[in-house]
């Protein structure tokens, strides 16, 4: 194999893996969800949890889709902002 195809090829599979990651990422986002809804326990506002979603799911980002970097970063968010608790997010008892 020459240089370019080498390359390529690397492209491809840390592409994949990034999505890889993205996708158990969503997932995970939304099976904690779930979990809280399910429990009664506050999840946050929704346009968060609909808002990351869409962002995963939308074809324009701030990096170009090859790379989802960003879009790890913004399921990160939202997941953090779902398992926030009451406490830490300002609600009183």
């Amino acid at each position: 194999m020459d240089a370019t195809t080498t390359l390529i090829a690397v492209a491809v599979v840390l592409a994949a893996a990034l999505f890889a990651v993205a996708a158990v990422v969503l997932i995970r986002l939304v099976r904690a969800r779930r979990g809280l809804r399910r429990a009664g326990l506050p999840t946050g506002p929704r346009w968060v949890f609909w808002g990351a979603v869409a962002y995963f799911v939308l074809p324009t980002d701030l990096i170009p889709d090859p790379v989802y970097l960003d879009d790890i970063g913004v399921l990160l968010l939202a997941l953090r902002s779902l398992r926030r608790t009451p406490d830490r997010a300002g609600i009183a008892d």
